[in-house]
């Protein structure tokens, strides 16, 4: 199952409590205050972790708590610190706090800490001064932060698949990658984020993620709506999936677009392909589109189109990743 939101409750731990204490030695029996200071409480942090994809494992444990630190003790003594608890959770993660974004995981390896451990307690040693030898006063150790935390998965992928259902987007996944998403003469057979990834030329490589199909009103959260737009924000490239066989497939491509700049007008600023799917089924060619971006027609079935298809994604990917260093 790919989960892509939850929301959890951590609690770091506690700082330990200052320790209060005299020296007691033989021959001396004033001896000084000796009394060491708590440790730490261990942190919560959350980190990507390329082998995991999905969020699965949060959603049947929403609870997390670090280790305490450790009391001090006599004889300056200080307690050892609480262990930190490190959650794992796939590349490409956001995290919210209280509402608030507080880090976007798009490294393997990256770190956030979501709720920081309580300071240790100072021991009554740290409070002898000239005028009092012999302090009785200690600290208790601080409360460890406690929040709760939102994470949603947001895939990362160059290429993002957009079209209605059963427009053909699964099945061009499963023939120009390794991937192996449901395919069914139905609507929403697509119910779960796939991303497949396509070799190209010379060991080259890029990702294509295949999300469900949209309807009118997906903008709103209609059918799978906001749940999976979500997912084609990072893509760096769309492609566009129209059966060829509609009659006004330029009107299906105009709701399309209409549906990501209702959502986020940023998608529509994104390099553009037009996929015309299924020319073997259509009874014949003509020009429909008057469009100012890269048009291919292709057939998974037969394989037609596919390798322009590839050329031409490779070609705006190139473009993009120039636009990026400039």
């Amino acid at each position: 199952m790919f989960i892509v939101y939850v929301k959890i409750k951590v609690k770091a731990g506690d700082g330990g409590n200052g320790c209060l204490s005299f020296r007691r030695e033989k021959y001396v029996p004033l001896g000084g205050p000796d009394g060491g200071d708590g440790g730490k409480g261990g942190d919560i942090i959350i980190e990507a972790d390329s082998n995991i994809n999905t969020l699965i494992d949060l959603r049947y444990h929403k609870s997390y708590k670090a280790e305490r630190g450790k009391h001090g003790e006599g004889n300056n003594k200080t307690g050892r610190s609480g262990k930190d608890r490190v959650i794992k959770v796939p590349v490409g993660t956001i995290i919210k706090k209280n509402g608030i974004l507080i880090g976007d995981l798009t490294e393997d390896c990256q770190r956030v800490v979501v709720a920081i451990g309580g300071r240790g307690g100072k021991g009554n040693a740290r409070f002898a001064t000239s005028t009092n030898r012999a302090p009785r006063k200690f600290e208790k150790g601080q409360k460890g932060e406690e929040a709760f935390i939102e994470l949603e998965l947001k895939i990362l992928a160059d290429v993002g698949l957009v079209g209605y259902p059963n427009a053909g987007k699964s099945t061009l996944l499963s023939v120009i990658s390794a991937a192996k998403p449901k395919i069914a003469d139905y609507p929403f057979t697509t119910i779960e984020p796939m991303v497949g990834i396509v070799k190209y030329r010379d060991y080259k490589s890029f990702s294509v993620a295949d999300i469900p199909g949209l309807i009118e009103g997906a903008h709103k959260g209609k059918g799978l709506g906001i749940k999976f737009l979500k997912h084609i924000e990072r893509t760096k490239v769309l492609l566009f999936l129209i059966e060829s066989i509609k009659k006004n497939p330029y009107s299906e491509y105009s709701s399309l677009l209409k549906e990501l700049e209702l959502f986020n007008n940023k998608l529509v600023k994104k390099p553009r392909i037009l996929v015309l799917t299924k020319v073997d089924i259509t009874p014949f060619r003509k020009k429909i589109f008057d469009v100012d971006i890269p048009v291919v027609e292709i057939s998974s079935v037969t394989g037609k189109g596919l390798k322009k298809l590839k050329d031409t994604i490779w070609s705006e990917l190139v473009k993009t990743k120039g636009k990026e260093e400039k």
